[in-house]
């Protein structure tokens, strides 16, 4: 365990380094045309960064197991934050969205803590009441109650990508937990339609949906932002136009870092870069299900599971987005992309599993 610590450490930081660069890279015109400070950015992601490794360290300092004892305060806390976010006045309105609080110079999005706890409150959950996983009301309903009110809090705000994300990573919990499935499939076929409906109630989604599959059919509204991904990605080539020699930077992509930094990657780095940085993906993937394998117990089992499915599924999400294969979601890549909230529980997560593997040690392992 402790050579896959060393490990999954390495390809955290890498990973890492690569979004400290790449969002000054994607960031810097935009920055100084907007604020006249191209570091503007950069600095911001770099105090996050910094929040999240102290927030790391403190997650590292003790047995994941006391961490546990927690779960449920912190889970009444975050929902707490979850209704509070939605008043207006109190919360920070972007594009009629409520998810963010406003804490001095920066933002902090609790529907990003959420994920986190959500993964450590099923974890305990599924761990405590295994014998009756099995059963409808005593297994199965007191997550799924904690879940729909998660989900439905996170869809007010309104963010959608969020709420399928951690309903994704709940499913695969619970089922390999040993939920039965004639709990699960019911529930799963149960809410396509209702995805649906959420999709095309709102204009914007339903925007999005057709610019997936024709960007071109309106390549100055809603298909704007995807073709010039393409044009970004396509670009590059196989070694890229350089390191800071983005066109599509120039102003051309939106988001371009925040959920459309691979884009840039691809431009600047070609294919050799972003395949790189997939790789860094599946490596950390692999490493992060190892730990999970091999966990001393059922909580750390599922917990490093939850957390890294959630990663694995914004990441794949986000390149998919870029690269014109989803429709947009509007989630970050993980440890790259800019943005306060979801870079430190990112990490928060990825210290969580340091902790289980630390202390899932054998003593022969420790010596």
């Amino acid at each position: 365990m402790r050579r896959l610590r060393i490990q999954l450490f390495m390809v955290t930081v890498i990973l890492l380094a690569i979004g400290v660069v790449m969002v000054y890279s994607a960031s810097a015109v935009n920055a100084y045309e907007t604020l006249r400070d191209s570091a503007y950015f950069l600095k911001r992601q770099l105090v996050y960064l910094f929040l999240g490794v102290i927030a790391s360290i403190m997650i590292m300092a003790v047995d994941y197991n006391v961490i546990k004892k927690y779960i449920k305060p912190v889970l009444m806390v975050t929902f707490f934050l979850l209704v509070l976010v939605l008043v207006p006045g109190i919360s920070r309105e972007i594009s009629g969205a409520h998810r963010w609080f406003r804490l001095f110079s920066l933002s902090f999005q609790p529907s990003q803590a959420m994920k986190l706890v959500m993964i450590l409150y099923l974890a305990d959950f599924l761990s405590r009441k295994h014998s009756d996983i099995r059963s409808f009301w005593e297994g199965f309903m007191p997550p799924m109650i904690i879940l729909g009110v998660t989900v439905g809090l996170i869809l007010l705000e309104p963010d959608l990508g969020t709420s399928v994300a951690i309903s994704i990573v709940a499913v695969i919990m619970l089922f390999v937990a040993g939920m039965k499935l004639a709990h699960l499939i019911p529930m799963i076929v149960g809410s396509v339609p209702v995805l649906l409906v959420l999709v095309f109630l709102k204009a914007y989604r339903k925007r999005r949906i057709l610019a997936f599959i024709d960007p071109w059919s309106d390549p100055q509204g809603v298909g704007f932002q995807i073709i010039q991904s393409f044009i970004a990605l396509g670009s590059g080539g196989l070694f890229g136009v350089g390191l800071g020699q983005s066109r599509q930077k120039l102003l051309y992509l939106p988001g371009c870092h925040t959920d459309f930094i691979f884009s840039i990657i691809g431009e600047e780095l070609g294919l050799v870069g972003a395949g790189a940085v997939i790789i860094l993906f599946v490596l950390f993937i692999w490493l992060g299900f190892r730990i999970a394998l091999r966990a001393r117990d059922l909580f750390g089992h599922l917990a490093a599971l939850g957390i890294v499915s959630m990663i694995a599924l914004e990441a794949i999400i986000n390149i998919a987005v870029a690269t014109g294969s989803m429709p947009t979601k509007g989630l970050p890549l993980p440890f790259i992309s800019y943005g306060g909230s979801s870079l430190i529980f990112d990490m928060m997560g990825v210290a969580f599993l340091f902790n289980i593997a630390k202390y899932s040690e054998t003593p022969y392992e420790k010596e």
